[in-house]
């Protein structure tokens, strides 16, 4: 399996978004509270040739992009791709969604990443409406554009908390837009899911992974090599499906970051083994 491993450097502090956003979608990102220079240099440290960053945590180097390349650069780490998030399925503010998607995207291919993954689709306080799937469809295709127009491949996140989290929530959604599946191993499972059998169904439309353990109880994400996700079927499942191109492992928390990221590393060079 030709792959390679990035990591995300969302474990480096507390996860969070603008508080800005509350009052304007513009400037509604994600972020993770922490140092991001160092957090890339763990992750070069602990032998992964990539990250992923919150577009928060992008944008913060606006005007001095120069800064982030350096840490890159020093330490052998590439900027694989940028992470967005948004409610898609509100016309009234879809159009300042997608403009602060695109000047995260746009800032994301100038530091050279290759992709852009979104999360999300609102659930309503009345619950779902019947063409919430549809607009949420609509919605990423408009984000393929956005990424495309950057140089850049777009990928869909299931995630908990929003309108597609069960398997058929995953396939009804991709029945309404042409997007890549971005599939995060911990999310799926938790909803329900089997990712192995998630990745063999829609193998033709994943270009970009997330790898994340996950902990039924007490609910929690783990390293690749603990917690009740058994990770063996799922790079199986990459394997046989001929799967190539990166592999970003996540960890939203973890005591000593640095740790967590060279745990799972540990589990892939075994489980990958040879590239």
């Amino acid at each position: 399996m030709q792959v390679k491993l990035a990591y995300h450097a969302n474990c480096w502090g507390a996860l969070g978004g603008n508080a800005v956003g509350v009052t304007s979608i513009t400037q509604l990102t994600y972020r993770t509270f922490g140092d991001m220079e160092q957090a890339i240099r763990d992750i070069g440290a602990a032998g992964y040739a990539g990250t992923e960053l919150f577009d928060g945590n992008i944008l913060d180097y606006e005007g001095r992009y120069g800064v982030l390349r350096s840490a890159l650069k020093q330490s052998g780490v590439a900027l694989v791709a940028g992470y967005s998030g948004a409610n898609f399925i509100f016309d009234d503010i879809l159009g300042e969604e997608l403009a602060r998607i695109e000047r995260a995207a746009g800032a994301a291919a100038e530091l050279g990443a290759e992709h852009l993954v979104v999360g999300g689709g609102a659930k309503r306080a009345k619950g779902r409406q019947p063409d919430d799937f549809k607009r949420l469809g609509a919605a990423l295709d408009k984000v393929i554009d956005v990424a495309a127009k950057a140089g850049l491949r777009a990928h869909y996140h299931p995630h908990l908390s929003t309108i597609v989290e069960a398997p058929d929530d995953v396939r009804e959604i991709f029945k309404h837009t042409a997007i890549d599946f971005c599939p995060d191993t911990a999310h799926l499972a938790a909803a329900g899911g089997d990712p192995a059998e998630q990745i063999r169904e829609f193998s033709n439309r994943i270009s970009y992974v997330h790898l994340k353990g996950w902990q039924r109880d007490p609910f929690a994400f783990t390293p690749l090599d603990r917690g009740d996700l058994d990770m063996a079927p799922i790079v199986q499942a990459l394997k046989d499906t001929g799967f190539s191109g990166w592999i970003a492992t996540e960890l939203d928390a973890w005591p000593d970051p640095r740790q967590g990221a060279e745990l799972s590393m540990n589990y892939l060079k075994k489980a990958i083994g040879p590239n």
